[in-house]
């Protein structure tokens, strides 16, 4: 549960942060780097599912979303030029949360807003490529892995601990 002295609020992203959200990826994800254009073509694209918290007047986490097909992750640091027409779930593409905010709540509440949207949208689940073991994060907010050769060869790029996770909703 968050904790009264750091305010958990989910503010909307811009095009304009993406240096800040790289700055923290590349803390989070130092072997998975990708460039400021790939971040800021996302939030462009779908701003409703990119998000931040600011404390101390910094960037300390970021989350972002945005529709796209079940089963066929993006590639990592690829720009994708627009959303599917044929989108059925929303693709959280990533989630940080600096050191100092983890363990009070905020993937969670990142989670819950981005369930919102993807009703909101009428997308049937959401998914995300975890890395780094965060699958067990992941897992506590009812997202399971699904396997197949198909994604096995998707997830190279992310890396040995790769796995693709999905929620219904």
């Amino acid at each position: 549960m968050p904790t009264p002295d750091i305010p958990l609020r989910w503010e909307p992203l811009s095009p304009a942060d993406a240096a800040a959200v790289r700055a923290l990826a590349d803390t989070a994800h130092p072997g998975l780097p990708e460039r400021t254009e790939v971040f800021a073509e996302r939030i462009a694209l779908f701003p409703e599912g990119c998000r931040q918290l600011v404390h101390a007047g910094a960037l300390a986490a970021y989350g972002i979303g945005h529709p796209w097909r079940l089963d066929a992750p993006p590639p990592l640091d690829t720009l994708i030029g627009a959303l599917p027409a044929d989108a059925d779930c929303l693709h959280l593409h990533d989630v940080v949360v600096a050191p100092m905010l983890r363990g009070r709540g905020a993937a969670a509440f990142y989670f819950a807003a981005m369930e919102t949207v993807a009703r909101e949208h009428h997308l049937g689940w959401l998914a995300l490529v975890s890395v780094y073991g965060t699958h067990r994060l992941w897992g506590r907010l009812g997202f399971s892995e699904r396997t197949s050769s198909a994604l096995a060869a998707k997830l190279t790029a992310y890396g040995p601990t790769a796995r693709y996770l999905v929620r219904q909703l």
